[in-house]
């Protein structure tokens, strides 16, 4: 399966376009400041927004100030200051969906694909915005593939499964069928590996078709069906990454 940071940061990109928020209501300091601190930002002067974001923070202390330093700060790849700012922010508006979203976005970065998953599901809980909904469902059907993908290294199956499913609940992500598919095969469960597979083959985008095929093999081999099993085999090995151990059962299957 190709690996899931191939496509995490088009996935994990920030959803909402909040860069230009009007500083209206703000103290007239206050806003020059972000404004001034816009601009940096947008020009790629990180430190310079982040500087101008601290100042205005001393005059007044607004959700959207915060936001837009957390972005500074995680365009800097300091991700600790950033969540540090955006959960500062989602303290001073509790319903601001952007937050959360790019709060999610710096956990998932951290590695932390729990407190990631969180944050995203929050999301789905405030907002009516439908669009919204279905692309932070994307982002959570990865965060929901890393923690499944872990469980399943960890030789937690169950729970492996559990975040698998979760993630395909979210999303049709072709990595989450896939790896479905290799634990069904690896717990005997035969018939949800047929149907995992054929979703990571219906949905495919990321990963090549012989692990579906090759999973697909297994299953058919363990149920006694040699024809279909050959078939399968077959048809992963026209894959590089599987055209070993396809090769291997084939040999086997003569």
């Amino acid at each position: 399966m190709r690996r899931l940071s191939r496509v995490s940061y088009c996935l994990l990109l920030i959803l909402f376009l909040v860069n230009a928020l009007q500083a209206q209501d703000m103290k007239p300091d206050a806003a020059r400041l972000y404004n001034s601190g816009n601009q940096l930002l947008k020009s790629g002067n990180y430190n310079g927004a982040i500087t101008d974001y601290d100042k205005a923070l001393t005059i007044e202390k607004d959700y959207r100030i915060f936001y837009q330093k957390g972005i500074a700060l995680k365009k800097s790849r300091n991700l600790e200051e950033a969540k540090n700012a955006f959960e500062d922010c989602l303290k001073t508006k509790s319903d601001f969906e952007a937050a959360y979203n790019a709060l999610g976005g710096v956990y998932f970065s951290m590695g932390n694909y729990e407190a990631a998953a969180n944050n995203f599901e929050k999301i789905l809980g405030i907002s009516k915005n439908n669009s919204v909904k279905t692309k932070v469902k994307s982002n959570l059907s990865l965060a929901y593939t890393k923690l499944g993908t872990i469980a399943a290294s960890d030789g937690n199956s169950t729970k492996a499964i559990e975040y698998l499913k979760k993630a395909v609940s979210n999303s049709n992500y072709d990595a989450a069928y896939l790896a479905l598919a290799k634990i069904y095969s690896e717990t005997g469960s035969y018939d949800n590996c047929i149907d995992a597979a054929q979703n990571a083959l219906k949905y495919r985008k990321s990963v090549g078709k012989g692990g579906p095929y090759y999973y697909m093999g297994i299953a058919f081999k363990n149920k006694g069906d040699l024809s279909k099993a050959k078939d399968m085999f077959t048809q992963a090995r026209t894959d590089a990454t599987y055209r070993r151990t396809a090769d291997y059962e084939l040999t086997a299957l003569k």
